[in-house]
């Protein structure tokens, strides 16, 4: 039996790397959504991005010697990480963003990290609230918010349902991050753990992308929506997720969910790298605030100002 990882930690090195790079891949995903949506409704995009995921990590797994558990306390635990994942933040956005901007919902789903400090301080022993880490959640939301600018607060109130929706999606991620610690607890990999993740979401998600969309009355989509699809799907799911339940399983929840900020950041850089698009001076106003709120969860920086005592 391997030992419980100190949870209530600064992360390593190769853990921020884990981070950073599971910011980028979900970040992409705005690309490839955009892509995608122009020929796909969104709940028939929600179920060939989980669905292209599971079918992905299911010929994976045998290549690799593992296969899934068949045991009911596994596919209990798999069902409920996928709902609380999966099912339910995925079609409380994609309801949310028909009716409020993408920017607004991006600052909306950036409170992931208070809500997770919150859950993990109230329902855990290990993952206490510090000052260090309410203050960094606070500086990274207000940077997020400089980033994506005041205008996406035009009218705000006037959807509220809407908002609320995606509010609703940032609080089940933070139950699904906490939720999801049972996975080591049970020893199943995070490759496994990512597999099943995805197969309990496709089987869920299922039934409601045939009922609202009737998916089967849609034109055949051109190559370039297949391979926004593709991308989303391998890239932004199956791979993010192997990543992200990685982290979970030894850097924690709190940590975890630091992602949420990294990711408006992403997106942006992306945006600048690959499209050409220009950076203005909230965008960089912004993302320094997201540093600095990265750092004081971090803590260690602020150690090496605090007076030593014998």
């Amino acid at each position: 039996m391997t030992a419980a990882p100190i949870i209530n930690r600064p992360m390593t090195s190769h853990e921020w790397g884990m981070l950073i790079a599971l910011s980028a891949l979900w970040g992409g995903s705005f690309f490839f959504t955009d892509i995608a949506l122009q020929a796909l409704p969104p709940f028939t995009l929600v179920l060939l991005r989980v669905a292209g995921a599971a079918l992905i990590l299911n010929a994976t797994i045998p290549l690799m010697g593992l296969r899934l558990p068949t045991d009911a306390r596994s596919w209990v635990a798999f069902f409920g990480m996928g709902f609380l994942n999966n099912a339910v933040p995925f079609c409380l956005i994609v309801w949310g963003q028909t009716q409020i901007d993408s920017g607004l919902a991006a600052i909306l789903n950036a409170t992931t990290p208070l809500w997770t400090v919150i859950v993990v301080h109230f329902l855990t022993a290990e993952e206490k609230m510090t000052g260090n880490r309410l203050a960094g959640v606070v500086i990274g939301l207000i940077g997020v918010t400089v980033m994506i600018g005041p205008q996406v607060f035009d009218g705000l109130g006037a959807t509220i349902l809407a908002q609320l929706a995606v509010l609703g999606a940032a609080i089940s991620y933070a139950f699904a991050a906490l939720f999801g610690r049972r996975f080591r607890r049970l020893g199943v990999a995070p490759m496994i753990t990512a597999t099943g993740q995805v197969t309990a979401s496709t089987l869920m998600l299922m039934p409601i992308a045939l009922f609202v969309d009737h998916p089967w009355t849609l034109a055949m989509p051109g190559l370039s929506v297949w391979a926004a699809v593709l991308g989303i799907a391998a890239l932004s799911t199956a791979l993010a997720y192997v990543l992200y339940f990685r982290i979970l399983a030894t850097a924690g929840t709190t940590n975890l969910m630091l992602v949420t900020f990294l990711i408006p950041v992403s997106a942006i850089l992306l945006g600048a790298l690959v499209l050409g698009e220009r950076l203005d001076t909230k965008q960089v106003i912004g993302m320094m605030l997201i540093g600095m709120a990265l750092a004081a969860i971090d803590g260690r920086v602020m150690r090496k100002f605090r007076p030593k005592t014998a």
